[in-house]
């Protein structure tokens, strides 16, 4: 269960699946803040790879500082 709060509590969360050196870490975004999310890693490539996949979240962590990709 998503313990943390969405910002956007109206959209719906996404699974995130984000693979850094190998390693896969998979996050509950809201719909806004993953498309933020991916558009910044579009830019800047910071992971080796980005899937949103739609479907149940329940389970997974929120995206760290998810705030932060609200928009600009």
């Amino acid at each position: 269960m998503n313990v943390e709060s969405s910002p956007h509590p109206e959209e719906p969360d996404v699974h995130l699946a984000v693979t850094l050196r190998g390693e896969r870490l998979d996050f509950a975004a809201c719909l806004t803040s993953a498309l933020f999310f991916v558009e910044e890693q579009r830019r800047c490539h910071y992971f080796d790879r980005i899937d949103v996949v739609l479907g149940d979240t329940t389970g997974l962590r929120r995206l760290p500082n998810e705030r932060l990709y609200e928009g600009p």
